[in-house]
């Protein structure tokens, strides 16, 4: 099999092949919500803030730099260590441990079913579907707002749940970077305040968040430019998302609603207040247009980050 010259330049078209393969299953296959892997992970997620009940910030930190960096040397020596026994086990592995972490699937179906909602003059039920989606209550909503809420969810959760992951996973050894990539985000919003504060114990999840996204997010939201309106998008990006609070999702949302031609933040409704919101993006009041539109950009955006992640591993396998 060649050995030692086969098994160093194998490493890029294992990545590519691993990322396909795992996208197919999510596709086919994909893991639900609230299975038994997000049921176990949050469990230990919640075990440990409840060791440190009340806990401080430095005990904040402290648990998370015990779960996070574990996980990631725990998934990178699984990965050596089959490696070592047969190149194919670790493929397996990374294959698994992708499936695991991408959840591109499940959002996608919500968003394909308040959009056909909308489309169907049906703004209750999408409403009813936004909610069960988001996680938060919109009672009033108009079907513009519905709209708009649902294409700031999905900017923001596909990066999340597939191009922040492709990033991690392709930086860093086996699949050690995609697990600690997913699981800092879990934690982020598992310990972190709705309104991203940044203090008390889940302040340090929070703002190790910002600081992992903080390359990813910029170059989704490049990727978002270049599929849609260039020059809106980045005057979108440059002039808006220093008004949010939370930087990374402004980048994401104001880039992507700039490459769309929609407006999106702006005031919405939210437990029955209603909540002030800078406005992002440029152009028309979202609709089931736009969120047609929205799907094109994100399958867009998916097709050229493998198509580079391609270049890259024939290039590796060329150059040696």
């Amino acid at each position: 099999m060649g050995g030692g010259r086969w098994r160093p330049r194998c490493f890029g078209c294992m990545t590519f092949f691993s990322l396909i393969l795992a996208l197919v299953l999510e596709q086919l296959r994909p893991l639900p919500a609230r299975g038994w892997t997000v049921r176990v992970v949050r469990g230990v997620v919640g075990g440990m803030r409840g060791r440190f009940e009340g806990g401080s910030a430095a005990q904040g930190r402290l648990a998370w730099l015990l779960l996070v960096p574990a996980a990631g040397f725990a998934s990178a020596l699984a990965f050596w260590l089959l490696w070592e026994m047969h190149p194919a086990l670790a493929f397996l592995f990374n294959v698994v441990a992708l499936y695991l972490c991408i959840g591109f699937r499940h959002d996608t179906r919500f968003f394909s079913a308040i959009h056909m909602a909308l489309r169907l003059g049906e703004p209750e039920g999408a409403r009813s579907l936004l909610e069960d989606w988001r996680g938060t209550r919109h009672e009033g909503a108009s079907a513009s707002e519905i709209a708009r809420l649902a294409i700031e969810e999905a900017l923001v959760v596909s990066h999340r749940r597939l191009f922040g992951v492709m990033f991690w996973f392709v930086l860093l050894p086996g699949p050690s970077g995609a697990v600690m990539y997913r699981l800092a985000g879990l934690l982020a919003e598992e310990w972190g305040r709705p309104d991203g504060g940044d203090a008390g114990f889940g302040g340090f999840a929070l703002r190790a968040r910002e600081a992992i996204e903080w390359l990813p997010a910029r170059i989704t939201a490049i990727v978002f430019s270049i599929m849609g309106n260039f020059e809106d998008a980045i005057y979108c990006w440059r002039s808006q998302a220093v008004l949010w609070p939370e930087r990374s999702s402004a980048i994401l949302i104001a880039s992507g609603g700039g490459a769309l031609g929609v407006r999106l933040g702006m005031p919405v409704h939210v437990a029955g207040d209603i909540v002030d919101r800078p406005e992002l993006g440029l152009g028309s009041e979202a609709g089931v247009d736009h969120m047609q539109n929205t799907v094109s950009l994100l399958w867009r955006a998916l097709f050229v980050c493998l198509f580079l992640l391609f270049l890259l591993a024939a290039a590796g396998w060329v150059g040696r």
